[in-house]
């Protein structure tokens, strides 16, 4: 029987995994779709359409694809007889023989499902064609790219993916977590900046001249951006990519935040007109709207491009649970999607523990409200969250006592959203998986 072109894509993923290997990235996929299509693209076109460097396609991406494909089919495999090669390795009477070997190798190979997903994981799911449209736009002159999703979302994995790839382009990374700074540095804009200065300069491997540039007559929104323009973009001649991570810490200092955001925009601006600050890119990633005033000719966020995280489908689910080794029903991706939310990190918890401990999904998902089950530690986090607002208690109470939609208060929906709990549906939010609606229903009814 002959295959389609995606029949083949996605078998060859599925053999990729079962031999261990890291499955194929975005461009990856990319090449080796056009090859299979005998469509007769060059590299250069194929670099052309996706934003990529042809340099970068000829010289990394290709070669390694080809090895890759080479060591697995035990044959040299080019762009040319690929097509050929994996017909005949994929032919039907071998299915049955691949699709048992796509069992997850030993459990030291297990990553744990917290924090980000690193570089080389098999575990990373892309969410295309978001990854490449941040790629592409990385490239261009004056990008302001905002990454905005829930906790846990993975949006700090997709930075780290999207800094990785401008570091392969020659670009100066350089990545600050707001999360890891001490409430200190919250308490004065100067405080602030200087902290962003200092870490810039750090991470760029200069040597720190902020004193010589700092003027309390100027005061320290002109310091930085003299700073900026005047040492740190003068000493750098390859674009410098500025990732933020953790921006909406600054929310919760209303006067900080519209001095800093200001600036932001303004510097983003100048990279319009000013040579050195055509230098400067950014990347601002952030888990809920922005809910203090803002004039809207300074904010940040409403310019650049803005990408919205989405939770997983079933497809990304049933992908990911391939690469645990896992073969689920029809019916057992559907269920455990729904009572997830297609969550990132509460579907990884969960293979991860199916795997790690050799239970059955169902087994643990019975057991997953309780203060004994896999997502204990979450659920507690979540509560404890919840609780430094006792006004967010009482809005959330509503919005789970019921099955419809209800309306309340805009920023507390911003805020119930940014943990996760709620999808917001027009001016109206409901609850987003029957995990925590089940918990917190539980929870507050125990009370």
């Amino acid at each position: 029987m002959v295959k389609s072109v995606e029949e083949i894509l996605g078998l060859t993923e599925m053999l990729i995994t079962a031999k261990g290997k890291k499955s194929l990235s975005y461009i990856q996929k990319v090449i080796l779709t056009e090859a299979l299509l005998e469509t007769k693209k060059t590299y250069d076109q194929i670099a052309e359409e996706n934003g990529y460097s042809p340099s970068y396609l000829k010289n990394g991406v290709a070669p390694h694809l080809w090895q890759l494909l080479s060591d697995i089919l035990g044959e040299k495999v080019t762009k040319t007889n690929c097509r050929c090669l994996l017909d005949k390795e994929l032919d039907d009477k071998n299915i049955p023989e691949i699709i048992p070997k796509i069992i997850f190798p030993e459990h030291q190979s297990l990553e744990s499902p917290d924090g980000q997903v690193p570089l080389d994981s098999i575990f990373y799911i892309e969410r295309s064609p978001i990854e490449s449209i941040c790629y592409q736009e990385i490239q261009n002159q004056g990008t302001l790219l905002r990454i905005k999703a829930p906790r846990k979302m993975g949006k700090t994995s997709l930075m780290a993916r999207i800094l990785d790839y401008a570091q392969q382009q020659g670009y100066h990374p350089v990545r600050l977590s707001l999360h890891l700074a001490s409430s200190l540095i919250f308490s004065s804009t100067d405080k602030f900046l200087r902290w962003l200065c200092a870490n810039v300069t750090q991470q760029l491997e200069l040597e720190s001249k902020i004193d010589d540039f700092w003027d309390e007559d100027v005061g320290t929104l002109v310091s930085s951006s003299l700073y900026f323009q005047g040492y740190l973009l003068e000493s750098i001649q390859e674009p410098i990519i500025l990732a933020l991570d953790e921006v909406n810490q600054l929310f919760e200092y209303p006067s900080l935040a519209r001095d800093v955001l200001a600036l932001l925009r303004s510097w983003h601006e100048e990279t319009r007109d000013i040579s050195n600050w055509k230098k400067l890119r950014f990347v601002i990633v952030y888990s809920t709207d922005i809910y203090i005033p803002l004039d809207t000719n300074k904010s940040p966020f409403n310019v650049g491009l803005g990408v919205d995280l989405l939770h997983f489908n079933i497809n990304q689910v049933e992908t990911l649970a391939q690469r645990y080794g896992l073969q689920l029903t029809a019916q057992e991706l559907k269920q455990f999607t729904e009572f997830v939310g297609g969550f990132p990190y509460l579907v990884r918890v969960a293979l991860d523990h199916s795997v790690r401990h050799n239970f059955s999904l169902q087994e643990l998902l019975e057991k997953a409200t309780s203060d004994t089950g896999i997502y204990a530690d979450h659920l507690h986090e979540q509560l404890w969250l919840l609780e430094q607002d006792p006004d967010l208690v009482t809005a959330y109470q509503q919005v789970i006592s019921t099955n419809q939609p209800i309306k309340i208060e805009q920023v507390k929906a911003f805020k119930l959203k940014s943990m996760g709990l709620v999808h917001i549906d027009g001016n109206s939010v409901i609850p987003s998986c029957e995990l925590y609606r089940q918990y917190f229903q539980e929870y507050f009814r125990g009370e």
